[in-house]
């Protein structure tokens, strides 16, 4: 599963933002059923972050974990003007990595 997260910063509170960011970040990963993240922002404050999960449920459990939680009502007391929120199953996937040297 993949969980797809697109969002625009507020200018609030960027040091209480990344700290919190880097913490459920490490959280995540410490969950079980979480595969991996990939996110990306720009200067103007549009991110996206997608969390691949092995299962449905393993999402769920994630959402509904209360930590998350507490860092979700906070992103959407400061740290967000608005954010969308998509759930996807993946059915295919690969990468491409360019070689040292090359």
């Amino acid at each position: 599963m993949a969980v797809i997260f697109a969002a625009w910063r507020s200018d609030a509170d960027h040091d209480g933002y990344a700290a919190a960011a880097a913490s459920m970040d490490a959280f995540a990963a410490q969950q079980p059923g979480y595969l991996g993240v990939d996110a990306a922002r720009g200067d103007d404050g549009f991110g996206i972050t997608v969390s691949y999960w092995a299962d449905e449920a393993s999402a769920i459990a994630w959402r509904a974990h209360p930590d998350h939680a507490a860092a979700r009502e906070a992103g959407r007391g400061r740290w967000y003007d608005a954010y969308d929120l998509h759930v996807a199953q993946v059915s295919r996937s690969y990468a491409w990595r360019r070689r040292e040297g090359e």
